[in-house]
């Protein structure tokens, strides 16, 4: 009898065996479904990032080529600026000789103002302008009557605009009441 028991029990344990094994194999495939969609999800989300930071280089390095000149810009500014104090001066004295060097320095202001108008480089800043403190540094205030409030007496340094971007706000005097 205790064969028949034991042949029972080992007839018992391989029955129960296929059943733990289906179990397992199962939970085995569920578990490995659920690392499949954890890695697929990573996935996706590490491709959606590196899309957003391609697109974010471009756009950077657009900008970077579309105001590649700036710096240069900025340079030729203040010589700009003097060559225009110079014809002031030059219009403002009653000397004869000064004629040809006014007609030479007025040639160069052309010259520059082909050339910014090239590089599509804008001045602004105008008498009589209302003020813009995204466009306009105060330097100073005065009052006028007979003009608004905010609106640019004289200007010391006009500003500049490159595409669409200021390179160099103007300097102005403003009128306060």
């Amino acid at each position: 009898m205790t064969e028949k028991k034991t042949a029972k029990t080992k007839k018992q344990t391989i029955k129960k065996k296929p059943e733990q094994k289906s179990k397992k194999a199962k939970s085995d495939n569920s578990n490995h479904k659920k690392e499949l969609d954890l890695l697929i999800d990573k996935h996706v989300r590490l491709k959606a990032e590196f899309e957003n930071f391609r697109k974010r280089k471009n756009k950077e390095i657009s900008a970077l080529l579309q105001y590649d000149g700036e710096s240069v810009i900025k340079e030729i500014l203040p010589i700009f600026d003097d060559l225009n104090r110079m014809v002031e001066s030059a219009e403002n004295s009653d000397t004869k000789n000064e004629d040809s060097l006014v007609d030479g320095i007025n040639l160069l202001r052309t010259k520059i103002e082909r050339f910014f108008d090239n590089k599509s480089i804008e001045p602004f800043g105008e008498e009589g302008e209302p003020l813009d403190p995204e466009l306009h540094d105060a330097m100073m205030t005065q009052q006028d009557k007979k003009k608004d409030d905010n609106t640019i007496l004289s200007v010391f340094e006009k500003g500049y605009r490159y595409h669409d971007k200021v390179i160099r706000h103007a300097k102005v005097v403003v009128n306060k009441k």
